[in-house]
């Protein structure tokens, strides 16, 4: 009896240590606006595979970008825009692989959830009467939702109102975080943004003719098989009715 449960107790500890062998972490760099619904999808591919670890670096993608240029440790990275996945690419040729756009997304006007403001179209704005002596909050020069929020006042002719009285943040979820605060009467956010906010509302949706569209590349940067795995479950039907849920648009 004694030597049974020797032998169980030896087996045991041999398939716990197998297991810790096997056990992968993937460290995924992906843009900020991509955090809770990743969050999500990671802990359904966890379901599949128990094994592996996800880690997740959420920030504006020229950061992560330019820290995957000096060799940072990622195993995957989610741009906000095709322009810092190129150059990923072109920095870290032989890392960046197996490249597939995930989802889109769409640029909205928003205020604080108490603003006296109803929704309306972008042209229907006053931006000068609005913001009075304050600041319209949008995402820095270098991030995704600040060049697609430029490019959209630009079109519709509104830069020049507002371009000395622009409060910006490094990533789209510190522009959220202005306007949650009510710190600020209106910032250019991501759709899905404002989506996971009680705390304010969308007042205007901007055409996507005025910026252009909105996908999120990604790509493994690792020979890890894990890597590649969670990159493919990314594309799968689970993920993608996780990214229609959270308001992303799926790939055509």
């Amino acid at each position: 009896m004694k030597k049974t449960l020797l032998r169980l107790a030896l087996v045991s500890a041999f398939s716990m240590s197998s297991a810790s062998v096997l056990a992968e972490n993937i460290t995924v760099f992906a843009a900020a606006s991509m955090t809770n619904v990743l969050q999500q999808i990671g802990e359904e591919y966890k379901k599949q595979h128990p094994e592996d670890s996800i880690t997740f670096s959420f920030a504006g993608s020229s950061t992560l970008a330019k820290q995957i240029e000096q060799d940072a440790p990622a195993d995957i990275f989610v741009s906000a825009d095709q322009k810092w996945m190129d150059y990923v690419a072109e920095k870290q040729p032989n890392k960046t692989q197996n490249i597939k756009t995930l989802a889109e997304n769409e640029l909205v006007l928003i205020a604080p959830k108490d603003s006296e403001l109803k929704e309306t179209t972008i042209k229907e704005i006053d931006f000068k009467k609005v913001m009075g002596e304050s600041y319209l909050a949008v995402g820095d020069d270098n991030v995704p939702v600040g060049r697609y929020a430029k490019k959209a006042l630009e079109h519709f002719n509104l830069w020049a109102d507002v371009e000395n009285r622009l409060s910006k943040a490094k990533d789209v979820r510190a522009v959220l975080a202005y306007i949650e605060r009510g710190e600020l009467p209106l910032g250019i956010v991501y759709s899905t943004d404002a989506k996971v906010s009680d705390k304010v509302k969308v007042v205007a949706v901007f055409p996507q003719e005025s910026y252009g569209k909105v996908v999120y590349p990604a790509a493994t940067l690792s020979e890890k098989v894990e890597a590649k795995r969670f990159l493919d479950f990314l594309s799968s039907a689970s993920a993608k009715s996780a990214f229609e849920k959270a308001g992303f648009k799926a790939v055509q």
